[in-house]
């Protein structure tokens, strides 16, 4: 099983280059384009890992974080 991982960001051209890159390295990459869209997803996906974006629309990548941590997700947040 490859290992998962979401990652959070709002520029289109660079999360398809990270999905891509990260793809040849053998995970199993979802990509979420806003803050709510990634809280959604790993929930959702139940990811090994999270890439977040710090700033974006609507939810900034601290506020996502304080989210996920307040629901009891442990998995390593890197921002």
């Amino acid at each position: 099983m490859k290992p998962k991982i979401l990652l959070v960001e709002d520029e289109e051209k660079l999360a398809k280059f990270i999905e891509m890159e990260l793809g040849y390295e053998g995970y199993d990459v979802t990509v979420a384009n806003d803050g709510l869209s990634g809280l959604m997803a790993a929930r959702d996906t139940e990811p090994d890992l999270i890439l977040l974006d710090w700033m974006m629309p609507g939810l900034s990548g601290v506020e996502v974080c304080r989210r996920l941590r307040s629901t009891g997700f442990k998995e390593p947040v890197v921002l």
